[in-house]
Formats: structure tokens, sequence, C-alpha cells
């Protein structure tokens, strides 16, 4: 059952919802507690990140639809702690001050790039090694789910710099809560068709592999690897689309801790 390509293609969205709710549920407890907790959240999903690790590397010279299944959840494992640690506030940046209006462009950028570089950083090294380490590897699932979650994540922060017109800081912590001065709201610019239109290529790419794929584990990881890219391009559009996507996890959060900032529009984004 495991083995066709809907199942795995579900499989990735169910995964893509439920780790993005348990994360924001998880910071949301953690924030209402403080900055201990916050901390101690990070060290306690440590596990987490080791069996990422550990089960990115114990599939890199497997096949079968097990492992296929398994590179993809410890791509997934692994990019959700290092998610954790920055919604905490645990790995974030230098600068956590908000972003004086009237900046030019450059000055923006610095200021912007300084609130997340720790995070992007890691985030980075985590992928040469990865590329390192498993390039040449006969099972690469892992890999290139890490690898398309990155690249996602460097075009929808780039689009919230330049300007979308649906940008939502609801379920933004506290201690995040600068980073709403460096977003932009605005009709989007030149840089949201580019994103776009390049996930769209990456899945189209997926779909013709999974398509002339010679073995149903191969099948499989195409399968999952075409879903999540499927869903990076979906929340890229989600920053355009006047859609209420929030409400996907909003019902499972409990109340936030009270605070006078006024939200944005809605329109969070998966991961």
């Amino acid at each position: 059952m495991f083995a066709s390509p809907w199942i795995a293609a579900l499989s990735a969205l169910f995964l893509w919802w439920f780790a993005t709710g348990a994360i924001l549920v998880v910071v949301r407890l953690a924030e209402k507690r403080g900055a201990s907790a916050r901390r101690n959240c990070v060290l306690l999903a440590l596990p987490v990140l080791a069996l990422g690790i550990w089960g990115y590397e114990s599939t890199l010279w497997q096949t079968g639809t097990g492992a296929t299944y398994g590179a993809f959840l410890s791509a997934v494992a692994i990019w959700g702690w290092i998610e954790l640690s920055f919604l905490t506030g645990a790995i974030t940046g230098p600068n956590n001050h908000p972003c004086p209006t009237g900046l030019p462009l450059w000055e923006r950028f610095l200021r912007a790039w300084g609130t997340i570089a720790y995070h992007e950083m890691l985030l980075t090294g985590v992928l040469i090694l990865l590329w390192l380490y498993g390039h040449a590897a006969e099972n690469q699932v892992g890999l290139w789910t890490f690898t398309v979650l990155y690249a996602a994540r460097i075009t929808a922060k780039l689009n919230l710099f330049f300007g979308v017109p649906k940008i939502n800081t609801e379920f933004l912590p506290q201690t995040l809560r600068h980073l709403a001065s460096h977003f932009r709201v605005a009709p989007f610019s030149w840089f949201f068709p580019i994103s776009v239109s390049a996930l769209s290529f990456a899945v189209a790419c997926w779909l013709e592999r999974l398509f002339s794929a010679p073995t149903p584990e191969a099948a499989t990881g195409f399968a999952l690897l075409t879903a999540i890219t499927a869903l990076a391009l979906l929340e890229h559009w989600l920053m355009v689309l006047p859609l209420p996507d929030a409400k996907l996890w909003r019902w499972m959060l409990p109340a936030p801790k009270s605070t006078t900032d006024k939200p944005r529009p809605e329109g969070h984004h998966g991961f």
C-alpha cells in the first residue's frame, strides 16, 4: 500500500501539516512559560535531531519503500529541529531590533540578514554536509528533501523582503516580533514570478521522474519529492492569494501570550 505514489503524496501532505502544527504548538507553550522553557524545549528535542541524522545516514545505501520513507522522515526531522531552534529564539541572528523606516534597499537587506544570520548559516552548513556525505549514495530522497526545503525557504524569505500582498505575523513568538518590521507588504515584486517558475519547473521534473520510475521504491521517492515541492509552490502562492490558510493550524494552538501587537493579514506558511 505505501508503495503507491498517491499514498506517498498524501503522507507528505499530512507530515507537512502535522509537523508545522506540532512545532507551532511547542513554541506557543514554551513562550507562555518563559525563556527557560524555550531553551529546554530545544534541548529536549535533540533526540529528534539525532534520530534524523542517524536515519539519514542509515538509509543512504538502503533500497526499498521503507528506506525511502525513512530518508524522507529523517530529512524532515533534521529540518524540524532547526526550525524549532529558530522559532524559540535559540538560533536566530545578532540583530534583534525593528527595522527603521525609510532605509535604502541595501541597508534593509543587511539588517534583515542580521535577524536570521546564524540560523541561515546553520541551514547552509547542514546542507553542505548532507551533500558531501550523500551525493553519491543510492538513496538520495533525504538529501533532495532537505535541498527542496532549503531552496524554498530562501525564495520565500526573499519574497517577504522584496514584498508580497499577504504576510502573517500571527504565529510569530514575541522573541521574533521584530522580524515583522523587515517584511514588506506590497504588490509582489519581480522576484515572485522567478521563484514560482523555478518551483513549478522542479515539480515538473519530479513528475517526469515519477512517471518514468523503474521501481516502486523509486516512484515512492519521486512522489514524496513531488508533493513536498508542490507544497512549497503552494506556500509561495499563498503569499498573494486571499485564502485563510492560517486556519489549518490556528484551531489547535493554545491562546497566545497577551500582547498589544496588531496582527497582520493572514497567511502563515508551513515549516
